[in-house]
């Protein structure tokens, strides 16, 4: 019989796409686990120098796992420059589509955002938001 000896099979730097891995596995009925997660997700500055997060296999299941993860590997989709995903919304001063809608890049709190925390003693938790157009830096809001 054959020595059931725990390997190293990967590490991870990202938990959450080994947590992925792991959960793959598991449905799959391999049976594995994760070190040194818990030290990662609390500061990601430790990864590097812990080694990442490792999953851990039974050596006897490693060409299983390798057979598996190959059979389940998605590339991603290249989309052609000219069928990208359109809002509709464009840049009123350059006709561009290359825009998004997120936090104010020049002004990020209004007068009001900033006088009532102050006066409260509180954390401002509101934000302007508005479109922003990443040819011009033009900031602006839906028309």
């Amino acid at each position: 019989m054959m020595e059931d000896k725990i390997v190293v099979y990967q590490s991870f730097i990202d938990p959450i796409k080994a947590h992925i891995v792991k959960g793959l596995l598991v449905s799959c009925g391999i049976e594995c686990f994760l070190s040194d997660v818990h030290m990662v997700t609390v500061n990601l500055m430790y990864s590097q120098a812990i080694g990442g997060v490792k999953l851990n296999v039974f050596q006897r299941d490693v060409e299983k796992i390798n057979a598996l993860l190959k059979a389940e590997q998605i590339e991603p989709e290249n989309i052609p420059a000219g069928e990208k995903d359109e809002t509709g919304i464009h840049c009123p001063l350059c006709n561009s589509a290359n825009v998004s809608y997120g936090g104010s890049v020049s002004r990020k709190f209004g007068y009001w955002h900033l006088f009532i925390p102050i006066l409260l003693m509180i954390y401002p938790i509101t934000m302007r938001k508005a479109y922003h157009c990443f040819d011009c830096n033009h900031e602006f809001k839906k028309v």
